[in-house]
């Protein structure tokens, strides 16, 4: 049994899929763009970099007890940020090249998403 300090490999799971998807925030930036709403009071770039900055700081903010609540709350903020882009993708996937049902398919799994963070950042009992 993994001791309530350590990350268990689910956590370590979720913490490299933020992690990885905040790093492609800056290596492909173009990708990220291209899916902000349009009527977003921000900047594309500056919605791809912030939210690629807050994917990064809430996966590695997991692998540690003492950040990883703050990394919870942070993660479900951003995935209730974003959830407008997924959104714009599955009411526009032509523009994006991507099967509408692939779209649409990717809707439910953001709560699950959710859940897990939720589960991730709880305070050990």
């Amino acid at each position: 049994m993994t001791p309530p300090d350590r990350p268990t490999p689910g956590l370590l799971a979720l913490a490299a899929v933020f992690t990885i998807a905040g790093t492609l925030h800056f290596l492909i930036p173009q990708s990220f763009d291209r899916i902000v709403p349009p009527g977003l009071p921000l900047d594309a770039r500056a919605a791809t970099l912030l939210s690629g900055a807050a994917e990064l700081a809430g996966g590695l903010g997991l692998l540690h007890p003492v950040t990883r609540p703050a990394a919870r709350w942070g993660l479900l903020a951003l995935l209730v940020a974003v959830f407008p882009a997924n959104l714009y993708m599955a009411q526009e996937p032509q523009r994006f090249g991507v099967p509408a049902w692939a779209t649409w398919a990717r809707l439910p799994l953001q709560p699950l998403l959710m859940w897990a963070v939720w589960r991730a950042g709880r305070r050990p009992a």
